[in-house]
């Protein structure tokens, strides 16, 4: 997540792309999160601006995909809300392509279904797709349904995982292998859809997010 503090001028961008070409590592995304999603009129004009500069600096930086949650997908298919949220991605993944940089929906907040008949709604289906499993368990839905059924958009992914506490009627962050993400079905149903993008890692939470990131990289390499 980029912040947006080492990218405000072209100076700044050349030398951070020095510094990541000298050390050999590439930028996979651009995490541009805002305070509401694209469904909400408020501020609308200002958020679509805001995302189409983050989609000029991601592209400027090599990341194919800036990731950010659009918003929650309205029941119906059709209505002011949901006219909006089609109508503002339908924006925004325009341009992306012009500028070379896709917006990428992150999956949580609703089903892999919803949020596939929300894109199949958008002309020329522009945007791509986040899968992030632990923010699907944690809201109770399915990240192997969400792969099967958002494969051929899915364009980035985060290696998270999460259970359920049904005592507290809610879910929790754990350490890669340790949830419900069940990674190695999850890497099968990716590679039935011949996906090639990034995988990365994150950790938000624990006593020890960089020994659980190391953890995380071995336990992908077993697999």
């Amino acid at each position: 997540d980029l912040g947006g503090v080492l990218v405000k001028t072209d100076t700044a961008r050349r030398q951070l792309r020095k510094m990541l070409d000298d050390l050999n590592l590439r930028v996979t995304a651009v995490s541009f999160q805002t305070r509401r999603g694209y469904n909400t009129i408020e501020d609308l004009d200002r958020r679509l601006a805001a995302t189409k500069r983050a989609q000029r600096v991601a592209f400027e930086l090599r990341a194919p995909v800036v990731v950010n949650q659009v918003g929650a997908v309205p029941r119906e298919s059709s209505g002011p809300e949901w006219d909006l949220l089609v109508d503002s991605l339908a924006e925004l993944g325009h341009h992306g392509q012009h500028v070379g940089a896709l917006l990428a929906a992150e999956t949580g907040s609703e089903s892999g279904a919803d949020l596939k008949r929300l894109i199949e709604a958008i002309p020329g289906q522009p945007v791509a797709v986040d899968l992030n499993p632990a923010k699907l368990i944690l809201n109770g839905f399915s990240p192997r349904e969400a792969a099967e059924q958002l494969g051929s958009q899915i364009a980035h992914v985060h290696a998270s995982d999460g259970v359920r506490d049904l005592t507290r009627r809610q879910g929790v962050e754990v350490m890669l292998g340790r949830g419900l993400a069940e990674f190695p079905e999850l890497l099968g149903v990716l590679e039935n859809f011949q996906y090639r993008g990034f995988v990365t890692i994150e950790r938000q939470s624990g006593d020890d997010p960089l020994r659980d990131v190391h953890m995380a990289v071995e336990y992908l390499r077993s697999l």
